[in-house]
């Protein structure tokens, strides 16, 4: 079939892309920026469309008979996301109609619509009912906590049961939920192709319904965690969402829907359209020993972080001019391959840490997220190889060929737009590394912002560049990395 996926970058897409293409279909991929995704499936079309901007949409949906509806604007922060997908919901069905798609298939999230929903949730179906409102069938999946490598709900659970012994609890923790696998998510949506007659709502679950507090418990008891909870009932949802900020790498401004979310009881009220698709869902603690064992793998496929990027996406080979550019170089000679040298620099950062002066990164990780930025998030999808698209600490991964250039973008706020690339060039016997930090400074505030850190950066600059050459000389990453950290 000739299908159009909208969101094919974010944790859902990206999982459903891959499965899609094998099964033989043409699919066309649609983003604002249109590399990451042409780099990641070379074998899909690739259209630059906001949906947002309407006149941008026809190139996209022309020629699609089926259109996957996977965006949610809530990735761009907490403020205005409601306005924002009902109008994209909008643009993209009216645009769907004009071009003669005969169906939309959309993820939305469970809840019953009683006048209490949160905002989050009661957003997700007001996309649903405006994504049918203009004449196209729209399969219109609801699901609750997408458990999965990965997954924002899997990484707030993960990181709360991990890292505090002892939880005091909000009254959210014992509402009900009806947790699902993402491979089942993936499989009602491919599903959805084989079953053209079931349109409307669509309730999806796993077997069991459970409270979060309950699936802390289930996560400590598979890692073999002693844990306690303590109930308390003054943590409104703004507060909570601040201390989830604090122990997880998820932001405040995506964890506060999520956490008004879990105020709601959401279970499915209606299994019968689900049972026509003849899916037996999997059991929470076998969802969960997989996420924690792909994780632990370190074969995580596509995380929540994917999508969640700086408004401003410039980039560096696409400017014109470099004129008013500064630009700082470091460079050193490794008698070692490019590719060893390389392997080293496709490392950095992540949970494993900055080669040099590992403590200032996260100081400037959490000092961004104070400001409303991304701070430091998860990290990285995989600590060994990277793609274009990756989001890498407060960094994306703009270009990668290997073993000769690794491009970095900042997606922190600061007073202009920022670059870091490595370059390795083979010399002799050996090679040399070349760091080029690069910074487009945004008037006055952007020249003292860069001339204010210039001995911070200068010295972080200086032993990054010395480190990754060691680390390739003595050729074990993994041994080196604590003596680079600590130097």
């Amino acid at each position: 079939m000739r299908i159009l996926v909208v969101g094919a970058s974010g944790y859902i897409g990206s999982r459903l892309v891959p499965r899609l293409m094998a099964d033989g279909h043409e699919l066309t991929l649609m983003s604002r920026d249109v590399r990451p995704l042409a780099a990641r499936f070379p074998d899909a079309r690739v259209v630059a469309a906001d949906l947002l901007e309407p006149q941008s949409l026809p190139p996209a949906v022309e020629g699609a008979e089926v259109v996957y509806y996977l965006a949610h604007s809530m990735r761009a922060g907490e403020r205005g996301f409601v306005e924002r997908d009902r109008i994209a919901a909008g643009n993209l069905a009216r645009a769907a109609a004009a071009a003669g798609v005969e169906r939309i298939i959309y993820l939305g999230g469970l809840g019953e619509d009683d006048g209490r929903l949160s905002a989050h949730l009661s957003s997700r179906q007001e996309t649903g009912a405006e994504l049918a409102a203009h004449g196209v069938p729209v399969t219109e999946f609801r699901a609750a906590v997408v458990i999965g490598s990965g997954s924002a709900s899997f990484e707030i659970l993960r990181h709360l049961t991990e890292r505090l012994p002892v939880m005091v609890t909000p009254k959210w923790v014992g509402t009900r939920s009806q947790p699902i696998a993402v491979a089942d998510v993936r499989k009602y949506l491919i599903g959805a192709l084989d079953h053209p007659e079931i349109t409307g709502v669509v309730e999806i679950g796993g077997p069991d319904v459970l409270s979060y507090g309950e699936m802390m418990r289930q996560y400590a008891r598979l890692r073999g965690l002693r844990r306690l909870m303590i109930r308390v009932p003054v943590l409104t949802p703004r507060l909570s969402s601040y201390w989830v900020s604090l122990v997880t790498p998820v932001p405040s401004g995506i964890a506060r829907p999520l956490v008004e979310g879990l105020r709601n009881e959401v279970v499915v009220r209606d299994p019968r359209p689900a049972q026509a698709f003849g899916i037996t869902p999997t059991p929470f603690r076998e969802a969960l020993a997989r996420a924690i064992d792909r994780t632990d793998r370190r074969d995580v496929e596509s995380t929540w972080f994917d999508s969640i990027d700086a408004p401003d996406k410039a980039s560096l080979t696409s400017m014109t001019s470099l004129e008013g550019m500064i630009v700082e170089r470091r460079q050193r000679v490794v008698p070692a391959p490019p590719e060893r040298v390389f392997a080293e620099v496709e490392r950095i950062g992540g949970a494993a840490g900055w080669p040099y002066l590992d403590i200032l990164w996260r100081i400037r990780g959490l000092m961004d997220r104070m400001v409303g930025g991304v701070g430091m998030r998860l990290g990285r999808r995989d600590p060994e190889r990277l793609r274009v698209g990756d989001a890498l600490d407060f960094w994306r991964v703009e270009e990668v060929r290997r073993p000769e250039l690794l491009r970095l973008r900042a997606e922190m706020k600061v007073p202009g737009r920022a670059w870091l690339q490595y370059e390795v060039f083979r010399e002799g016997g050996g090679s040399r590394l070349v760091q080029t930090a690069l910074f487009e400074p945004k008037g006055v505030p952007g020249l003292a912002y860069w001339y204010v850190l210039y001995p911070i950066h200068g010295a972080i600059f200086r032993g990054t560049v010395r480190v990754l050459g060691e680390r390739a000389v003595k050729g074990d990453g993994g041994a080196s990395r604590a003596e680079g950290s600590a130097a």
